[in-house]
């Protein structure tokens, strides 16, 4: 590896901001999320995706910053690459900063630009990836090359802790190729690794004129896609049929997907809760007698969007297969859910299914993950919102529970606690939630300068 070793930037373990960005890293962030666009990384599902081109993209940058990045590949050209950079303090735990390089499909004739153009335009870089997440792969690849030249300049810009960088293969569909892999076959390489930063937290949220909001994701829902499958008797479709399985498996869809969930509040959600509601001038306990969601939720607005999804386990079918001929009525059919779980939820979720599907159709997990939650009362999530508001000051930073998932549930086995943080400043009317998977994907030229600046900060002091 590279000498990684260097002093902290003051007396107190702080990080000097004037110590490593230069203007070159503001340059390279921006080619570095486009030229990564430019590399179609679609992920279809079933092994349908190719990383590798996105892996030697980054390793290639790495090196050229003094690190010595690994290829690893659990299934050929499905690549991951790993690479440690050497803290300041070797008693200190070690941080995992993690980004995937596979993309989910786009469809180019719905998009007013190439999908994979990586085009930069009236200052925002277009396509796909853009958002997710190429644009925080290329803000971790930028902030390491800034330290490299500070360093060849004579300036002490190390990070306190180790660094270990990950970019992995299979995000977008089971992670058997990446960070499951990376987790089960190589843990040796994340020796040491404590705390996790990823994608999804830390971008603007404007929720009225002047207010921004900062969610810093500190949970995310457990991964439950089902599989239903129905078993009856086959026969002539114009016969009477008392054990018709598309009958039974298409009462138990039904019965699954009109079921209103109850409403469970996790730590991470109890405390996004309190903050939203003390922004808008209001004092509650949501685990109070008498407390109403429903009616704060409408009272915090667009707010709400960071808990509604997250305030229950939650089952919606989105797959069905039954039948080879309309007139015969086949002797099996299959549904797939897919189902989320709450932080310590599992059980309920279980039994749930359970009486929802009836005795007539049997179900399994086709793909878990468990669910997680990180400390807000902690010095990482300080440090992480203390890094937000130094480069906004009017920020307003809250942590909240992803309703999906990402790679730290995969590096969770290894005892790493995750954290969503790749710092954006978005301008008001900039819809973030729609650009995920959506069309015209895209990121603003100057939120990632903004991230650049952050995710520096963040990583030197923590």
């Amino acid at each position: 590896m590279a000498d990684m070793h260097a002093t902290d930037g003051s007396a107190d373990g702080t990080a000097d901001d004037s110590a490593a960005l230069d203007a070159a890293a503001f340059d390279e962030v921006v080619e570095f999320t486009s030229g990564l666009i430019r590399i179609d990384t679609t992920n279809r599902g079933g092994g349908d995706c190719r990383e590798r081109p996105a892996a030697e993209y980054v390793a290639e940058r790495l090196a050229a910053a003094g690190l010595e990045p690994v290829l690893l590949e659990r299934t050929p050209g499905r690549t991951n690459v790993v690479a440690r950079i050497e803290g300041t303090d070797p008693s200190a735990d070690a941080l995992l900063v993690h980004g995937h390089l596979d993309v989910v499909p786009a469809e180019a004739a719905d998009w007013s630009v190439d999908p994979f153009s990586g085009e930069v335009r009236d200052g925002v870089v277009w396509g796909r990836g853009a958002v997710d997440m190429k644009n925080m792969d290329a803000m971790v690849l930028a902030v390491v090359r800034a330290w490299a030249r500070a360093a060849e300049r004579g300036q002490d810009c190390w990070p306190r802790r180790d660094i270990v960088i990950a970019y992995t293969a299979d995000e977008e569909d089971r992670a058997v190729d990446g960070s499951g892999f990376l987790a089960d076959d190589h843990p040796h390489l994340f020796e040491g690794c404590t705390e996790g930063l990823s994608e999804s937290g830390a971008f603007t949220l404007h929720t009225g004129p002047g207010r921004a909001l900062y969610p810093i994701a500190a949970g995310e829902r457990g991964t439950a896609w089902l599989k239903l499958t129905a078993h009856g008797a086959a026969g002539h479709g114009s016969k009477p049929n008392g054990a018709n399985a598309v009958s039974r498996l298409a009462a138990a869809v039904a019965r699954i997907g009109e079921y209103e969930w109850p409403v469970r509040l996790t730590g991470t959600v109890t405390a996004c809760i309190t903050e939203l509601a003390a922004l808008q001038g209001l004092s509650v306990n949501p685990h109070g007698r008498g407390f109403d969601l429903d009616e704060l939720l409408a009272k915090l607005g667009p707010a709400a969007a960071l808990v509604e999804a997250t305030v229950r386990n939650s089952a919606n079918p989105t797959m069905l297969n039954a039948g080879y001929k309309l007139n015969v009525i086949p002797g099996h059919a299959t549904a797939y859910i897919d189902g989320r779980m709450l932080p310590g939820g599992e059980a309920e979720f279980i039994a749930t299914l359970d009486e929802l599907t009836g005795p007539d159709v049997r179900w399994e997990f086709h793909h878990r993950e468990v669910a997680l939650e990180a400390p807000v009362d902690g010095r990482t999530y300080a440090i992480l919102r203390e890094s937000v508001e130094r480069f906004d000051p009017t920020a307003h930073v809250v942590p909240f529970c992803m309703a999906g998932g990402t790679d730290a549930k995969q590096f969770s086995r290894l005892g790493i606690t995750g954290y969503g943080f790749s710092p954006l400043k978005l301008p008001p009317g900039f819809d973030y939630w729609s650009l995920f998977h959506g069309v015209d994907e895209r990121v603003p030229v100057d939120a990632l300068h903004f991230g650049v600046r952050v995710l520096d900060h963040a990583l030197r002091t923590l």
